[in-house]
């Protein structure tokens, strides 16, 4: 494994960190357009196709399967030949499964449909992947920093993403393709733009380069000292709990998440409320980055996870104590919902990256990510079935108790190394 650098200093790690971090910011920029989409209008598209609510879940099932494969193949790539091509590729391969997505909805036809949601998750595993790019060249104290940094780009594209519903509909059909089809011609040029971006410029590749800075430190002098000397070599432990925090809020997030739009159409919500609610959902699960990350690192990812679980579970018990009628308790329900995935999302990664070695690192959180997607995609399919026999309410009431399982989760966490 080779860069384009023979030995690297401390200030070279800083400088091509913070270059990372900023072709990291780019690329996902695009890329949280690109998410966004299928959050927002998959579930209706499969509503209208197949004409009945209990399988509207089946497109987040599908692009979370889809995930899950990517995830594994991009964590076996990195760890072969780094993060550029694989991060790249997984991005540009969400675009064509989008431009598939758009057909689909032109042609009425469930197979293109199915098999272009799959082919579209790639996008969404990518955009989870990357965050792990931020981390590769980061301090041992500056972990949670960097990771929230990478994701909080994000934030930018999947806002406005379901916010342009309507025009993007209308953009659509000036096309000859059905209204619905609009936020997916959106994701497929965000994805391919941000594909193109990490190929062209993550240079040198920070996964790389971090190989070899722990290469070159390994053969110092003992007791010499640097910026990582105290971090943990690994622990499997610490890697698993991590796991399930990531998997819990995970399933909670895309269990309530999927089920909303068919919940507020429902009540004769119009699109444009539909694409105010997702999107400041979508806002709340990356926007929070600026602070979590800062505060993982500050006070450790053992208290935060509590902070997730509490959090998840008001938003279980908001959305179902609120008027289907209420937008303001929709809202709200969703903002929480959004928020306690994001603190899930960065004091889980955190403890992933803290407890995974660094030979094995890229490899461990692709295999993680496949859980993580596969849990979601079950979430997404039993959300639609258990909300078309029991209803809204009683789904989030058990999306919210679901997620305390972090609480004692946490608790089991080796103390010494967080």
């Amino acid at each position: 494994m080779t860069t384009l650098l023979k030995s690297i200093t401390e200030a070279q790690r800083q400088q091509l960190h913070r270059r990372t971090l900023t072709v990291v910011l780019l690329s996902q920029t695009f890329g949280g357009a690109g998410l966004a989409a299928g959050i927002s209008v998959g579930a209706l598209i499969a509503q209208d196709m197949l004409g009945t609510e209990a399988l509207s879940g089946l497109p987040t099932a599908l692009f979370t399967l889809g995930a899950a494969l990517t995830a594994i193949l991009i964590g076996r790539v990195t760890q072969r030949i780094g993060r550029r091509i694989a991060l790249g590729v997984g991005f540009i391969a969400g675009g064509l499964g989008a431009i598939g997505v758009a057909l689909a909805t032109q042609a009425n036809s469930p197979v293109l449909l199915f098999i272009s949601l799959f082919i579209y998750g790639a996008g969404t595993a990518t955009n989870l992947q990357a965050r792990y790019a931020g981390t590769d060249l980061a301090p041992a104290n500056r972990k949670g920093t960097a990771i929230s940094t990478a994701m909080v780009a994000t934030t930018i594209g999947a806002v406005a993403g379901p916010n342009l519903i309507e025009p993007l509909g209308g953009l659509a059909q000036n096309l000859g393709l059905p209204a619905l089809a609009g936020p997916f011609l959106l994701a497929a040029v965000a994805y391919i733009l941000a594909g193109t971006i990490l190929i062209s410029l993550l240079r040198p590749d920070p996964y790389t380069v971090a190989q070899q800075w722990e290469q070159q430190h390994a053969t110092q002098a003992a007791g010499q000292i640097h910026d990582d000397a105290n971090a943990p070599a690994g622990s499997p432990r610490l890697v698993r709990i991590g796991a399930l925090v990531l998997v819990i809020s995970q399933v909670v997030m895309v269990g309530i998440m999927t089920m909303t739009p068919i919940h507020m159409r429902a009540y004769d919500h119009t699109m444009g409320a539909v694409g105010l609610v997702i999107g400041l959902h979508v806002g709340a699960m990356w926007l929070p980055s600026l602070f979590t990350g800062p505060i993982v690192d500050r006070i450790g990812p053992r208290l935060t996870t509590i902070i997730a679980g509490l959090t998840l579970l008001a938003a279980g018990l908001v959305a179902a104590l609120s008027p289907g009628e209420s937008l303001a308790g929709i809202l709200v329900a969703l903002v929480l919902l959004g928020l306690g995935w994001n603190i899930g999302l960065v004091s889980g990664t955190t403890l992933v990256v803290h407890g995974t070695h660094p030979d094995v690192r890229a490899a461990t959180q692709g295999s993680i990510d496949v859980w993580y997607q596969i849990f979601g995609a079950g979430a997404g399919m039993l959300s639609g079935i258990l909300m078309s026999v029991t209803g809204f309410a009683t789904l989030t009431i058990l999306g919210g108790i679901l997620a305390m399982i972090l609480v004692p989760a946490i608790l089991l966490a080796p103390r010494e190394r967080i």
